[in-house]
């Protein structure tokens, strides 16, 4: 039995919620269980450097938590540096949003997505990409309504997941209690039609067979289907 009571392949419940920052082009919370991140996207029509005059547009990410989103209070990294870990989920978030986006239909202009983490239990950067992509859908239907962009660059649902061996079991979507306790603890970026974007999976203790990796592709496929399916409802289709 999970801790928390689930089934091997039981999703926390998860929704997203749109329109959360009237000023962003782009906005959501998506809570997953009591994991809960906040998600904006910024539209800068100005292209990074290295891209200038390649007609080519560009997504990025950043990510960060408040100080109280866990346990006890963390400092704030705006005052004392980013962590290495900080860096390595926002090049994630961003690497796994570039999959679903047509470059050249976006044109020379980037899209920035901050993820700001309100309250983690597990899972703070698989949300972030499922939360993120909708605030990146929703900017880029203003650019097309504003006659930027030709038809929509972001067409390719974007959705990430956890899964794990934990007590022995393999499981999907890892709440804190399991995390800190899984022998093996894996995230996978998949798109809407099953493309798999990244995998990050790692042996906590012992190692973990190829049947156990595959078991744990099958449950993340079903747990991306799901959460797909959320991404449609909350942007209507």
């Amino acid at each position: 039995m999970r801790p928390s009571g689930r089934q091997p392949d039981e999703l926390r419940r998860v929704t997203i919620e749109t329109g959360v920052n009237r000023h962003a082009e782009g906005s959501a919370i998506i809570r997953a269980g009591d994991t809960h991140v906040m998600v904006t996207a910024s539209i800068d029509e100005k292209a990074p450097p290295f891209l200038r005059n390649s007609g080519l547009g560009w997504v990025t990410a950043e990510y960060g938590m408040l100080p109280r989103a866990t346990n006890s209070r963390n400092r704030r990294e705006a005052k004392n540096g980013q962590t290495g870990r900080t860096q390595e989920i926002q090049r994630l978030i961003g690497r796994a949003l570039r999959a679903g986006t047509d470059r050249v239909i976006m044109g020379e202009r980037q899209i920035v997505i901050d993820c700001d983490v309100l309250q983690a239990d597990g899972g703070t950067r698989t949300a972030a990409i499922t939360g993120g992509w909708v605030a990146l859908r929703m900017a880029a239907e203003k650019l097309v309504a504003a006659g930027e962009c030709m038809e929509n660059p972001i067409s390719q649902h974007i959705a990430a997941i956890s899964c794990g061996v934990h007590a022995g079991q393999v499981v999907l979507d890892l709440d804190y209690a399991e995390d800190s306790e899984a022998g093996t603890d894996a995230n996978f970026v998949m798109t809407g039609s099953g493309g798999m974007v990244e995998v990050q999976a790692s042996a906590e203790g012992a190692t973990f067979s190829e049947q156990e990796f595959h078991d744990m592709l099958a449950l993340a496929k079903k747990g991306v289907a799901e959460l797909v399916e959320i991404q449609k409802q909350a942007i209507g289709g």
